[in-house]
């Protein structure tokens, strides 16, 4: 059983880093479209729109993260391990 659950931790983990490597990826590109000298408008509403995403991913990367963490742990408590 705890190589189950060491998997998913693992699974989990490597998920995680993705989806943050993801965020920073679209923040950046975000503040990128929206700093630049391009005089279109769209650009710059896609650019703001890219970093008002990205930051609601990554309030729900963060509660995401905190309630698996919950979970793993009363699951490693309620089987016993260390």
């Amino acid at each position: 059983m705890s190589n189950i659950t060491e998997f998913v931790q693992s699974l989990a983990v490597q998920v995680t880093l993705v989806s943050w490597s993801v965020f920073l990826l679209a923040w950046s590109i975000g503040w990128m479209l929206r700093g630049s000298p391009i005089p279109l408008a769209r650009v710059r509403r896609a650019g703001q729109s890219f970093i008002e995403d990205a930051v609601w991913a990554a309030f729900w990367l963060s509660v995401g993260s905190l309630v698996f963490a919950l979970v793993s742990k009363i699951a490693q408590v309620l089987q016993g391990a260390p």
